[in-house]
C-alpha cells in the first residue's frame, strides 16, 4: 500500500513519451478523487495499469521530474545546479536541507487539492481515535518525538490515566496496541530520515559498505541533486507500511456502523434500542472488561427504556445505596456523547469523588473517542476549550459545575451541553452548596431548551417539589443486590433494627469477647470486639464524629490487636509506608506509621490528595482492612465494607440526620464485592430514645437554601443573573425566581414577605452596594428599567465572592494599591487571602510572633500597613492585656497569609504543617488554596 506522505504515480511508457508535446497539466488535477475514480473505472483517458511491485528505479519515475505533474521543484533544482556548478568545498548537507524544505513546501501545496486514494487505514484509525492529524510539516523535524502529537488534545486527567497504565504495562509485556504504535512511529521516523540521508545509499542494507568514508563522501558530491531526490523518493515508496490486521479493520468498521445506527435510532425517538441501549456493542464489552458487569439488573433495564427518557424528559430516580444507580447514568452519558454528539456535565459533591470518577471513565473515553475533563480543586478551564470533533465529559464539583455553566452561558455555548447528571441530588437542601446547586440547575433550565437533566439520590423524600422544579419524571425502586442488616449496640448487647417491633429493634446477641480491666477502660464501646469479628479476612469501616477521633480510634485499635495481624500481607504494607514517605518527601504521619503495619489507617480531610489515594488503593486491594473515617467518606467514594460501625450518632457536635445515617450504612455490603453487609450503631443509654426516633423517622425533606444562605444564595444569584444577561429587568428577575426551587416552595418558606418583595428589596440592596446600576420600581408600578452590572459586581460573581465581603475586598484593594509593597509576594497574598476562611482561624500566638520575627523589614511593613503592629502580636504571645482594639478579622487574615506565604516558598507541605501546627490536607493548609484562587480571580477582574 502506498504511503500517503509521498504520492508518486507511475506513467506508462507511451504517455511519458508524449509528455513534452502536451501543455503543462494543472497541478493536482489528474490526482483528484474524481479523476482517480474515472481512471480506475475505465472511463475516458488512458487505461489504468495494474500495480507492479518490482519496477526498477528508472521505470518507477520514467521521464517524470516532480510530484503531482508539477515540474516546479526539480526544475528549480536543475536551474540552481546549472547556474552554480558544484565546487569542491560546497556543503552538500546545506543543499540537501534546502531541497528538503522545498520538497515539504511542494507537498503542502499539493495536499490541499489531492486526497490520496490509498491512505493507510491504520493511520486513519489512529487519527479517528486520538483526534489528531499528521501532515508533512510534522515530519520535517526528525528530533521531535512523534508520540507527543498523539496526546496533544487529551485533558490532563486522561493523560494521567495513560501515564499510570503505561507504568503498569511497562512492568509486563507490551500490549499489541502499543507495539502497533511503536511500529508506526519507527516507520514514520525512518521515512523522515531518508530524504536527508548523507548519501542515496543510506538505509539500504543490501548495498555495499566496503568503501571508505572519504570515497563515499566524494561519490555523494558527484551525484546530481535531482538523482538524489529520486533515490530518496524511491526509498520512501519501497518502505514497508505497518501491517493492519483485517480483523481489527472489521471491528472498527462494525463499531462505526453501530454508532451511526444508534444515533439514528435515538434521533428518531424509536423504541428500538439497538445493539446495547442505543450504543455500539463495544460498550457492553468494555463494561465486562473494566467493570466485570455481564448483565444489567431488571430495574436498570426498565429505567433505561422509560418512555420519558425516549422523549428526552428530565428524570429523577432514587434507589438505596449500592443499587446500581451510577451505571444507568453512565449509559445515558455515553448515549449523549456517542450518539447525539453533545457534551455532558456530571456534577458530584466532593473532589475525591470527582477524581475517582475521572479515573473510572478515562478508559472508556480513550476506547470510545471522547474526552474526560476534571473540574475540581484548582483544575478546570473557563470557558472550556471548544473542540471540533471530539465531545467532552466534564466531571465537576458543585462549585466548579456552577462556574462552568456560567462560562457556557456567557459565551453562548450552553446548547452544546446535551446532558447534565447530578449525583446526590438531595444535597440541594444542604447549606450554601445546596444553594449553588439550585442556581446551576435553574440557569440551565432557563438558558437551554435542549439540555437534558438527570438527577439521582438514595435519600429523597419530598420528590414532588423537585419534580416541579426540574420539570422531571420520577422513577424509584426499593432494590439492593446485597442484603443489609442494621444493628444497634447498647453496652454489650446487640439489637437488630426491626420496623415491625414496638421499640423499633429486637434483641439479637451478646458480644463474645473477654475484656480485661485495662482494655475495658481503654475501649468502653467494645470497638475491638466488633472489628476483630471481621478483620483481616473482611473489611471494616468505623465512622467517627471528628478527625481527631478517627486518629485516636485507629491508634487504640492497633494498641490492643494481636501481633499476628502484622504478618498479614506484611510486604505490601511496607511498600505502602514507603510510598507515603515518598509523597511526604521523607515524612510520614506518626499515626499512620504506627497503624499501617496492622492493616489499619485513618481517612479524613487532613490527608493530602496523594496520601488519600494511596490509602484508598491499599484498602480496595485488601492491604488495609480497617479505616477510621469521617462522614465525608459516606458521600460516594467507593470504599465498601463487610461491616460498618458508627462510633456515635453524631457528626461533630450535631446529632445524626436520617439522610446521613442512610449514606453511612450504605457503604456496607457492596454488590460484586461482598455477599452480605451489616451496620452497627454504637449508642449510649442517654441517646437511646433519640436513636429510636432516628431509625423510625422518614428521610428529611429538601428545602431551598437561597434565603438561609442569603449573601451566598439569593443576592449572589440576582447579581449573576444580571451579569450573564439572563434577566436584565426587575420583571425578568422575578419571573426567573418563580422557576427556582424557592419559587416552587415559596408558600411554605416565605411567611413575612412575598417573593416579589424579596426580589425588589435585594435588587435595591445590590444597587446600594454599588454592584448593580438601575432603577427599581414599587410593587404597583410596571418597571421596564434595564439593570446593568458594575465592575465590582462582575468581579464578585466571577470570583464566586460572598456578597457580604465584596465591598471590604474593594476597599482593601484600593488601600493596598496606594502603597503596595512589591519587595515580596506577602502583600499580594494578603489581598488574595479569602475572607470566608477567617472565622475558622485560631492563631497560635507564639507561632505568629515567631513567623513575624522571621520576616524582612519590608515584609514587616506590610503587617503595619494592614493594621497589625508587632507590639500587638508580642503582647498576645506573652499573655498581656491589650488596650488598643485591633480588627480580629484582619489579624486572622494576616496569619493565614503567613501560611500561604510559607507554602509559596517551601515545596514540602510537611514542613509548613509542622511550622504552623495545622493539618496538611484539604481541611487545613491545602484547603486554603482553592478559596485563595477564587479571590485572585476576583482581583484579576477588578485590576
Amino acid at each position: 500500500m502506498a504511503e500517503p506522505a509521498l504520492a508518486v504515480r507511475r506513467r506508462s511508457r507511451i504517455s511519458s513519451a508524449r509528455k513534452r508535446s502536451h501543455p503543462p497539466a494543472r497541478p493536482g488535477a489528474a490526482s483528484s478523487p474524481l479523476a482517480r475514480k474515472r481512471h480506475s473505472a475505465g472511463g475516458e483517458g488512458s487505461p489504468a495499469e495494474p500495480p507492479c511491485n518490482n519496477d526498477s528505479e528508472e521505470d518507477m519515475f520514467g521521464d517524470y521530474d516532480s510530484f503531482h505533474e508539477s515540474d516546479s521543484l526539480l526544475a528549480q533544482v536543475l536551474d540552481a545546479e546549472h547556474q552554480h556548478p558544484q565546487e569542491k568545498g560546497v556543503d552538500m548537507k546545506a543543499a540537501r536541507e534546502f531541497a528538503h524544505g522545498n520538497l515539504q513546501s511542494e507537498m503542502n501545496q499539493s495536499k490541499q487539492c489531492n486526497l490520496h486514494a490509498t491512505e493507510d487505514s491504520s493511520m486513519h484509525q489512529v487519527d479517528e481515535r486520538y483526534g489528531f492529524q499528521m501532515n508533512e510539516n510534522d515530519a520535517g523535524n526528525t528530533n521531535e518525538d512523534l508520540s507527543d502529537s498523539v496526546f496533544d488534545e487529551l485533558p490532563s486527567s486522561q493523560l494521567l490515566y495513560l501515564e499510570k497504565m503505561g507504568e503498569l504495562s511497562s512492568r509486563s509485556q507490551k500490549s499489541a496496541g502499543t507495539e502497533k504504535m511503536d511500529e508506526w512511529k519507527n516507520s514514520s521516523l525512518d521515512k523522515i530520515r531518508s530524504p536527508s540521508s548523507p548519501c542515496p545509499d543510506f538505509g539500504h542494507k543490501n548495498r555495499s559498505t566496503k568503501s571508505s568514508t572519504g570515497s563515499r563522501s566524494d561519490s555523494c558530491k558527484s551525484v546530481s541533486l535531482k538523482d538524489h531526490l529520486k533515490n530518496a523518493m524511491t526509498g520512501n515508496a519501497k518502505a514497508q507500511t505497518p501491517v493492519v490486521l483485517k480483523t481489527k479493520q472489521l471491528k472498527e468498521a462494525i463499531l462505526s456502523e453501530e454508532i451511526s445506527v444508534a444515533r439514528e435510532t435515538i434521533e428518531s425517538s424509536s423504541f428500538d434500542i439497538g445493539p446495547f441501549y442505543g450504543l455500539p456493542s463495544k460498550v457492553k464489552h468494555l463494561l465486562r472488561q473494566f467493570r466485570g458487569i455481564e448483565t444489567l439488573y431488571e430495574w436498570q433495564h426498565d429505567c433505561l427504556t422509560l418512555k420519558s427518557l425516549q422523549r428526552r424528559k428530565n428524570l429523577i430516580y432514587s434507589l438505596p445505596t449500592s443499587g446500581g444507580k451510577t451505571l444507568v447514568a453512565e449509559i445515558l452519558i455515553l448515549q449523549e456523547l456517542l450518539c447525539r454528539q453533545k457534551d455532558v456535565l456530571m456534577i458530584l459533591p466532593y473532589v475525591a469523588i470527582v477524581q475517582e470518577k475521572v479515573w473510572g471513565l478515562s478508559s472508556f473515553g480513550i476506547e470510545l473517542g471522547f474526552l474526560v475533563e476534571e473540574y475540581a480543586g484548582s483544575k478546570g478551564r473557563f470557558p472550556p476549550i471548544k473542540r471540533r470533533i471530539k465531545k467532552s465529559l466534564y466531571i465537576a464539583t458543585i462549585e466548579k459545575g456552577h462556574a462552568l455553566v456560567n462560562s457556557l452561558i456567557e459565551t453562548d455555548r450552553i446548547n452544546d451541553l446535551g446532558l447534565v447528571v447530578v449525583d446526590e441530588l438531595h444535597m440541594i437542601g444542604e447549606g450554601s452548596r445546596g444553594a449553588t446547586l439550585e442556581m446551576t440547575l435553574a440557569k440551565i433550565l432557563h438558558a437551554s431548551t435542549n439540555t437534558h437533566i438527570v438527577g439521582m439520590s438514595a435519600t429523597l423524600n419530598n420528590v414532588g417539589d423537585l419534580q416541579k422544579f426540574l420539570q422531571a419524571e420520577y422513577y424509584t425502586k426499593n432494590f439492593r443486590p446485597v442484603e443489609l442488616k442494621e444493628y444497634i449496640k447498647i453496652r454489650d448487647a446487640i439489637y437488630e433494627v426491626d420496623s415491625k417491633a414496638e421499640n423499633g429493634f429486637t434483641f439479637s446477641r451478646l458480644l463474645n469477647f473477654k475484656y480485661s480491666s485495662s482494655l475495658e477502660k481503654a475501649d468502653p464501646d467494645h470497638i475491638i470486639a466488633l472489628v476483630t469479628e471481621v478483620i483481616p479476612k473482611y473489611s471494616c469501616l468505623i465512622f467517627c464524629p471528628t478527625k481527631k477521633n478517627c486518629e485516636n480510634v485507629a491508634t487504640m485499635v492497633c494498641k490492643y490487636l494481636n501481633k499476628e495481624f502484622r504478618a498479614h500481607r506484611e510486604k505490601e504494607k511496607q511498600d505502602l509506608i514507603k510510598n507515603l514517605k515518598d509523597i511526604g518527601n521523607g515524612s510520614i504521619c506518626p499515626v499512620l506509621r504506627q497503624t499501617i503495619p496492622f492493616g489499619v489507617a485513618y481517612h479524613h480531610s487532613g490527608l493530602t490528595n496523594d496520601e488519600r489515594k494511596s490509602i484508598e488503593e491499599a484498602y480496595c486491594k485488601g492491604v488495609l482492612c480497617l479505616l477510621a473515617c469521617t462522614a465525608t467518606l459516606a458521600a460516594g467514594v467507593n470504599l465498601p465494607a463487610r461491616r460498618v460501625i458508627l462510633r456515635a450518632p453524631y457528626v461533630a457536635s450535631e446529632f445524626l440526620k436520617k439522610n446521613q445515617y442512610k449514606q453511612m450504612i450504605g457503604r456496607a455490603g457492596r454488590a460484586g464485592i461482598d455477599s452480605a453487609g451489616e451496620s452497627i450503631l454504637i449508642v449510649q443509654e442517654k441517646d437511646k430514645h433519640l436513636v429510636r426516633d432516628l431509625i423510625t423517622s422518614p428521610l428529611e425533606n429538601c428545602y431551598s437554601n437561597l434565603l438561609p444562605e442569603f449573601t451566598k444564595g439569593m443576592q449572589y444569584l440576582l447579581l449573576s443573573l444580571v451579569g450573564l444577561k439572563i434577566a436584565v429587568t426587575q420583571e425578568e428577575v422575578y419571573s426567573f425566581m418563580c422557576r427556582t426551587l424557592l419559587g416552587v416552595q415559596q408558600q411554605l418558606l416565605l411567611k413575612e414577605k412575598s417573593l416579589s418583595e424579596i426580589v425588589r428589596d435585594e435588587l435595591e440592596n445590590l444597587i446600594e452596594k454599588g454592584l448593580l446600576k438601575g432603577k427599581i420600581m414599587e410593587k404597583d408600578q410596571n418597571s421596564k428599567s434595564t439593570l446593568t452590572i458594575t465592575l465590582l459586581g462582575k468581579a464578585t460573581y466571577k470570583g464566586s465572592i460572598d456578597v457580604s465581603y465584596c465591598n471590604l475586598l474593594y476597599k482593601e484593594l484600593r488601600k493596598g494599591l496606594e502603597g503596595l509593597v512589591l519587595e515580596s509576594s506577602l502583600h499580594l497574598l494578603y489581598l488574595a487571602t479569602p475572607y470566608d476562611m477567617v472565622s475558622n482561624c485560631s492563631p497560635d500566638w507564639m507561632i505568629y510572633l515567631r513567623q513575624f520575627n522571621q520576616l524582612s523589614s519590608a515584609e514587616q511593613k506590610v503587617a503595619d500597613m494592614v493594621g497589625v503592629p508587632e507590639s500587638f502580636i508580642a503582647k498576645k504571645a506573652s499573655g498581656q492585656a491589650i488596650r488598643k482594639n485591633v480588627d480580629t478579622a484582619v489579624v486572622n487574615r494576616l496569619y493565614l497569609s503567613f501560611v500561604l506565604y510559607a507554602l509559596l516558598k517551601e515545596t514540602n507541605i510537611w514542613s509548613v504543617s509542622e511550622k504552623f501546627n495545622m493539618s496538611r490536607g484539604t481541611g487545613g493548609i491545602l484547603g486554603l488554596q482553592s478559596p485563595a484562587d477564587r479571590t485572585y480571580q476576583a482581583l484579576d477582574v477588578l485590576c
